[in-house]
């Protein structure tokens, strides 16, 4: 392969039934705003915290058939408070992840129509003793 990598991830695009709605949330949850309404397409501001991927919200008429295969992960300083937070913007708290991977502590959540996310946070590593260990 002759040549510079070109690619780098522009955007993620969620579908869904309403994109307006959808945007809001996402928007209230990334500390954002809607920077393009196009009926069909809805397309986030960059975060104020620079980042470069956008984020978009597509109307399709199929429901998401199951568990998506591909969702985002964001990451919390508190990742309780976030949680929590998410709850009071529409998400549904689906499960907790505690002790699965060493260091990291998450929690999976789905948005107003559907789409599973998680929050994660980096914790401490903690020796768990074998069950039943003194």
């Amino acid at each position: 392969m002759a040549g510079e990598l070109s690619l780098e991830l522009g955007m993620v695009t969620i579908d869904c039934a309403d994109p307006g709605r959808l945007a809001t949330f996402w928007s209230a949850a990334l500390g954002t705003s809607v920077e393009g309404d196009y009926g069909d397409f809805v397309f986030l501001a960059p975060a104020a915290r620079g980042r470069r991927v956008a984020r978009g919200f597509q109307r399709v008429a199929e429901p998401t058939p199951g568990k998506n295969r591909v969702h985002v992960d964001l990451i919390a300083k508190d990742r309780v408070g976030e949680v929590q937070r998410l709850v009071e913007l529409g998400a549904t708290q689906q499960y907790d992840q505690l002790g699965v991977v060493p260091g990291l502590e998450w929690t999976t959540l789905a948005d107003p129509e559907g789409n599973a996310f998680c929050v994660g946070q980096e914790v401490d590593e903690v020796q768990v003793s074998p069950a039943g260990a003194q």
